[in-house]
C-alpha cells in the first residue's frame, strides 16, 4: 500500500431544495388556499476517523466531493426529502486545513472523531408559510440556499508514542523490527526506507506503547533535503524521541556528535517544539568494533554540554545488546509521566477532601 500523508480535496455540501408554489384542488373546497410545501435541507460533507486507516491514498486520486442536495418541495404541503450526509472516512491524527488561510479547522485524532467540514444549504419554504389574513394566496416561494464549499488540505500526523530519528543507515528499521512485529524493508543503502513504518512494543508484558521510524533525515531536511521535510510532520505528536545514532558512520566529516548535533539542529528549525521534547540519545552498532569507542567519546561529549539529555545508552540493534535498557528507558519516560499526572491529580483531590 502506497502511504500518503497529504492531500488537497475540494468539497462542496448539497444546496437546499426550492420551496413550492401548489394549490389545494380538493372537489368541495373551492377556496383551498396554498399547499406548496418546503424543500429539502441540503447533505453535510462530514469526516469521520477510521482506526482502519493508515493513508490518505483514496484522496489523492479522487478529489472532488459533493454532498447530494435537498429534494423540491411539493403539492398537498408536502416537504421536499433532505439530502444524505456525505461521509469521508480519515486515519487517526489527521489535520484538516483551510487551503486559502492554512487555519487549522480540525484535529482529528480519536477513532470515530466526526467533523462537518461543509455545510448543507437549508431547504426554501414553501407558499404555505407566507399566507396570512391579508394575502391568503401567495403566488411566490423562498429557494433554498446554497450549500457551503471548501477546499481543504488533509494532513496526516502519525499518532505514535515515541518516534525513532537519526541518519539514513543508523538501523532505525532494524531497530524496530526487533522490538516489535513492524517488518520494514532493510538494506545497506540510504534512504532504504521510504514511508514511515508503525510498531507496536510490549513492554515487561505489562504495559504497550507505538513507535513510529522516522525515515530521511539529513543535513537540510527542514528544508526539504533528503525526505525529512515530507516526515518530518510525524514527529510532533510523538511524546519521546529515540535518537539513535550510527556507531560506525561512513563519510566525510561524519561522527557520532557530527551526526547528533546535525539532526538536533535539523529538528529545532523545524519546529522549536520537537527540539523540547524527551530525548533518548542511543548509539547504535555495538557489533562493530569501532562502535564502542566511539559510543565512549559520545558520553564524554555529552556531559560536558550545558543543554540537552547527558546519558547515552549503547545498543546493537543486529544482536539485540542493550534493546532491553533502551526500553527501560522509554517506558521510565512514558509511563512515569503518566503515574505523576496521576498522583498530582489524587493529591489535589485529597486536598479538596480535606477542606471539605
Amino acid at each position: 500500500m502506497k502511504f500518503v500523508d497529504e492531500v488537497r480535496i475540494h468539497v462542496k455540501a448539497g444546496d437546499g431544495g426550492d420551496g413550492a408554489v401548489a394549490w389545494r384542488r380538493e372537489k368541495f373546497i373551492p377556496k383551498g388556499g396554498p399547499a406548496g410545501g418546503d424543500g429539502g435541507d441540503g447533505g453535510d460533507v462530514v469526516l469521520v476517523v477510521d482506526p482502519q486507516l493508515m493513508t490518505l491514498l483514496d484522496y489523492r486520486y479522487v478529489r472532488e466531493h459533493t454532498a447530494k442536495s435537498g429534494g423540491q418541495g411539493l403539492g398537498s404541503d408536502m416537504n421536499g426529502r433532505n439530502g444524505p450526509h456525505l461521509e469521508l472516512r480519515v486515519p487517526p491524527g489527521t489535520l484538516v486545513r483551510d487551503a486559502a488561510t492554512g487555519e487549522v479547522l480540525f484535529d482529528l485524532a480519536e477513532p470515530g472523531q466526526r467533523a462537518v467540514v461543509a455545510k448543507g444549504g437549508k431547504g426554501g419554504l414553501g407558499n404555505m408559510n407566507f399566507a396570512t389574513s391579508t394575502r391568503q394566496a401567495p403566488r411566490f416561494s423562498e429557494p433554498g440556499t446554497e450549500g457551503e464549499e471548501k477546499d481543504l488540505v488533509l494532513e496526516l500526523k502519525l499518532l505514535a508514542d515515541v518516534g525513532i530519528v537519526g541518519f539514513p543507515n543508523a538501523g532505525k528499521s532494524t531497530l524496530i523490527s526487533r522490538i516489535s512485529r513492524a517488518r520494514p524493508k532493510i538494506a545497506d543503502y540510504p534512504f532504504t526506507t521510504l514511508t514511515p513504518n508503525l510498531g507496536v512494543v510490549g513492554w515487561r508484558g505489562e504495559k504497550s506503547f507505538v513507535v513510529a521510524d522516522i525515515p530521511g533525515l539529513i543535513e537540510g531536511a527542514h528544508e526539504g533535503a533528503g525526505l525529512g521535510h515530507q516526515f518530518l510532520r510525524h514527529v510532533e505528536r510523538c511524546r519521546v524521541l529515540v535518537h539513535l545514532v550510527d556507531g560506525a558512520p561512513q563519510g566525510e566529516g561524519r561522527s557520532p556528535k557530527a551526526d547528533l548535533d546535525a539532526i538536533d539542529r535539523e529538528l529545532a528549525l523545524y519546529s522549536p517544539v520537537l527540539a523540547e521534547k524527551p530525548q533518548i540519545v542511543a548509539v547504535n552498532k555495538l557489533d562493530v568494533p569501532e562502535a564502542r569507542a566511539n559510543a565512549a567519546k559520545l558520553k564524554r561529549a555529552l556531559a560536558r554540554r550545558k543543554k540537552g539529555p547527558k546519558e547515552v545508552l549503547a545498543l546493537s540493534a543486529v544482536t539485540g545488546e542493550g534493546l532491553d535498557a533502551l526500553l527501560d528507558a522509554v517506558a521510565a519516560v512514558l509511563f512515569q509521566t503518566q503515574a505523576k499526572d496521576r498522583g498530582g491529580a489524587g493529591r489535589k483531590l485529597g486536598k479538596r477532601r480535606q477542606a471539605k
